[in-house]
């Protein structure tokens, strides 16, 4: 992972920066994206795991920090390196198209297997702060179905992230 993907090259709000985002963002909402390689795909779950943490209006602490500990287990990234992510991750999700191209790109560039994982953080982001909330609960269900997993499946992962927080 470049400097640049971890917020640690050029200074943020830099035109590298913003050049970088740009260019992220047109390949991912590409007519057929090919596969994200691991660095723009770890972005583009940091942003997600974002844009579902800001979905209530109540960007919590707890919502942060549970990202964190997300892309620090699923990448093995240090915890500045997991802070680092988050904050690029924060930034693109705010220069992102709506929420459904976003995701269906994401879909279209990541294996069903991950798609299923990536779920299951969503749901452990939502739960973070101990609320379930109406619009992160509708969003959550949106993109699950827009990342092609059904009900079903995004509901046990639900469950077994409950059963991990007890």
């Amino acid at each position: 992972m470049t400097g640049a993907r971890l917020g640690i090259g050029p200074a943020r709000g830099s035109p590298y920066i913003w050049v970088m985002f740009a260019d992220f963002l047109s390949r991912l909402i590409q007519p057929a994206p090919a596969r994200l390689p691991d660095t723009d795909a770890r972005l583009a779950l940091g942003a997600l795991l974002v844009r579902v943490a800001r979905s209530d209006g109540d960007y919590a602490p707890q919502e942060a920090q549970r990202i964190d500990r997300i892309l620090t287990a699923r990448y093995g990234l240090s915890p500045f390196e997991a802070t680092a992510l988050r904050a690029d991750a924060e930034q693109l999700e705010s220069e992102a198209p709506d929420t459904v191209r976003f995701t269906r790109a994401i879909k279209d560039a990541v294996p069903y297997e991950d798609r299923e994982a990536v779920v299951e953080a969503l749901w452990e982001v939502v739960l973070a702060d101990g609320v379930r909330d109406h619009e992160e609960d509708a969003l959550l269900r949106l993109v699950a179905n827009l990342l092609g997993v059904n009900d079903r499946d995004s509901n046990i992962a639900r469950q077994r992230v409950e059963a991990r927080r007890g």
